[in-house]
């Protein structure tokens, strides 16, 4: 006998907002199976305005309601009983993010809540990083975002080391990462990993996810340091323009790739990693789990 429900995850990010909708799927003497119904990504990128004028702008605050009232509705459809709302770097660090979370509570009932870089990458380490890893294996986790990246040192299964930098792809299209940030992110790779004899990578974030499916790598099969590499290459031997209609890639995708890429592979270099896997898991998964185990307080629709 199976027991079916729905769980929803709400990640407003720097460059994105998201809706993950998952079934929960219980069966007695098993274990419960999360298995994603329905994503929706909508590009607001909100850390353009806070990283540049620390405020968000009032067109993106109307963009913000307008969304939020739409997701509100795909989850009342798709018959949601609870779900979270997380907020990241850019409301977090707005001038008006608060008020901006108190208009959205009232105008469409959505409670959202402002989230820390550590909380954060808890919330990811719900998403049971075990059965993607070998538990034999020391691997460098690396979560990038619009406007922070999130960075774990996990060994035989077990975290050993995690921060948060403000190093991700809005800010750095803005130019507004200062070289102190790179040097106190390459010392502290290299001073969380220098006990490993060996380092792999695991990558989570849109923009992986997008280089992994252009590659055409059989899943659970690695990138590799070079192909990485060569890919960061071509990229930039093309004009934004050119990355939309010559390679396929989306407009609010084709500028904060090249950025990301250059995050991981600055994070391969500096922890000697020669492979990267991508196990397609983020932030909104790991709202799932912690709201179906209550390890984060969850709302019920209304």
């Amino acid at each position: 006998m199976l027991n079916i429900k729905k769980y929803a995850a709400i990640d407003i990010g720097s460059n994105a907002v998201r809706l993950l909708i998952s079934n929960i799927i219980e069966q007695k003497g098993k274990p419960t199976l999360f298995r994603k119904s329905s994503l929706v990504r909508v590009p607001i990128r909100l850390g353009a305005d806070v990283f540049l004028n620390q405020k968000i702008s009032k067109e993106n605050e109307l963009r913000m309601v307008d969304t939020m009232n739409a997701f509100k509705l795909l989850m009342r459809s798709h018959r949601v009983v609870a779900y979270k709302a997380c907020a990241t770097s850019a409301m977090r660090e707005a001038e008006n993010g608060s008020d901006i979370v108190k208009l959205i509570k009232k105008q469409t009932k959505i409670k959202i809540d402002v989230i820390d870089g550590e909380e954060e990458a808890s919330i990811i380490a719900a998403t049971d990083l075990n059965q993607f890893i070998d538990r034999t294996k020391t691997y460098l986790y690396v979560d990038v975002g619009g406007g922070s990246t999130e960075f774990s040192v996990i060994h035989k299964g077990e975290t050993a080391a995690s921060k948060s930098f403000k190093i991700g792809t809005v800010r750095l299209l803005n130019d507004i990462v200062q070289k102190e940030v790179w040097l106190e992110l390459e010392a502290w790779i290299k001073e969380s990993t220098k006990d490993y004899e060996k380092i792999e990578l695991l990558g989570s974030g849109g923009n992986i996810n997008k280089i992994f499916k252009i590659s055409g790598r059989a899943a659970g099969k690695p990138l590799t340091y070079f192909y990485l590499t060569s890919y960061y290459n071509m990229l930039q031997t093309y004009s934004y323009e050119e990355r939309i209609t010559e390679l396929d890639l989306n407009q609010d995708r084709a500028d904060v790739i090249i950025p990301a890429t250059r995050i991981y592979l600055s994070a391969m270099k500096w922890s000697n990693a020669k492979y990267i896997y991508v196990p397609k898991i983020g932030l909104s998964d790991g709202i799932v789990k912690s709201v179906y185990f209550g390890t984060v307080s969850s709302v019920n629709l209304v």
